[in-house]
């Protein structure tokens, strides 16, 4: 397969890319559009996350389960939403929790691409939704690569942080080298359950703190 991605990334993934289950991927993403569905993100931004953040620079992964699937809201970085859409309810509360955690104040929009310019690799489990359809794609084989991602990032990258946030993401845990870099868990941000132990977690001043003593600076969250 030649995914157009950047080199560094292409590099450390290639051998992912040259597997059957990522042809039949791709397979299914044509033929799914071949008969008219509508899915997000836009082809040339499902590699977003990988654009933004080179291989070098990482610093922290934070996992997202899957693309939203609504017009316009996503771009390829977990979580974000282009600035002008409305920011949605988990990144509400991520916000509060930067907040609290940091101080800063909240912002007015929802894109989080400054994070992802700084080292923070913003990666959903399944890179594509059809729209309207809320996990539609996961069990297409996003898993299988972006859990080759994970492992490969922490095999190759200097000590960095991972955020695995909710049931789900926490699951992944067993890809990471925990010797070498450190794990930041706890509920996931929505509503439902923000309040069971996302909200006072303040992983964003944690990171900052490890981050130091590694000798790999700090990222400015602050929007």
């Amino acid at each position: 397969m030649n995914v157009q991605i950047s080199a560094d990334w292409k590099a450390l993934l290639q051998p992912e890319f040259d597997k059957p289950y990522f042809a039949a991927l791709a397979a299914f993403l044509k033929r799914e559009k071949a008969a008219g569905k509508l899915i997000y993100p836009p082809g040339p931004e499902i590699f977003a996350a990988f654009e933004a953040t080179r291989v070098a620079d990482l610093r922290v992964l934070i996992l997202g389960q899957d693309p939203y699937h609504g017009p316009g809201q996503a771009h390829g970085l977990s979580f974000s939403v282009p600035t002008g859409v409305a920011i949605p309810p988990s990144l509400r509360n991520m916000y509060k929790e930067l907040q609290s955690d940091l101080g800063c104040p909240a912002p007015n929009h929802g894109n989080l691409s400054a994070w992802a310019g700084q080292g923070v690799l913003l990666l959903n489990a399944s890179l594509t939704v059809e729209a309207a359809r809320p996990m539609s794609h996961s069990g297409i084989g996003w898993a299988t690569f972006t859990d080759a991602v994970i492992h490969a990032v922490s095999v190759h990258s200097r000590p960095m942080v991972f955020m695995l946030w909710g049931g789900f993401a926490r699951q992944k845990r067993n890809l990471i080298d925990t010797t070498r870099h450190l794990v930041i868990e706890s509920a996931h941000p929505s509503p439902l359950s923000a309040h069971n132990g996302f909200l006072g977690s303040r992983p964003f001043s944690r990171a900052n703190a490890w981050l130091r003593e590694q000798g790999r600076g700090e990222v400015e969250w602050c929007l």
